[in-house]
């Protein structure tokens, strides 16, 4: 028997605002609300199906540090080029890690700088 993540933890200053950019970008939906500020998105089915749920967790000053995990997004029902062009009107801005360009893949900020990159390959929608 294995582990398998279940949930994803993100400190943030406003997870109000993050909970509208990814629930939009990732069609999920807010599933839960904690006195403390934080919230529970994930896809309607609820917690514990094939995908993982974000936790987002109320920071004032989250630690600005360079991330040793980040997401990874692929579009589901256009191309690359479409799906950002849609994460970009949903506040989503470039960032630059050092890529040369030539990568097959785009580097992204949410609206708080939190970095995912945007994969060429489109997946079947679950």
């Amino acid at each position: 028997m294995a582990c398998r993540i279940s949930e994803l933890v993100l400190d943030c200053q406003d997870p109000e605002a993050l909970a509208r950019f990814w629930c939009e970008a990732l069609d999920f939906v807010v599933l839960d609300r904690v006195d403390d500020g934080s919230m529970e998105i994930g896809p309607r089915e609820g917690f514990g199906g094939p995908q993982p749920t974000i936790i987002l967790s109320p920071e004032e000053e989250p630690e600005r540090a360079k991330p040793r995990l980040h997401i990874d997004v692929n579009a589901t029902d256009r191309d690359q080029d479409d799906e950002l062009e849609r994460l970009l009107r949903l506040g989503a801005r470039p960032a630059d890690v050092g890529q040369t360009g030539q990568e097959p893949w785009y580097v992204l900020a949410d609206p708080e700088g939190n970095e995912f990159c945007l994969l060429k390959a489109r997946l079947d929608p679950l």
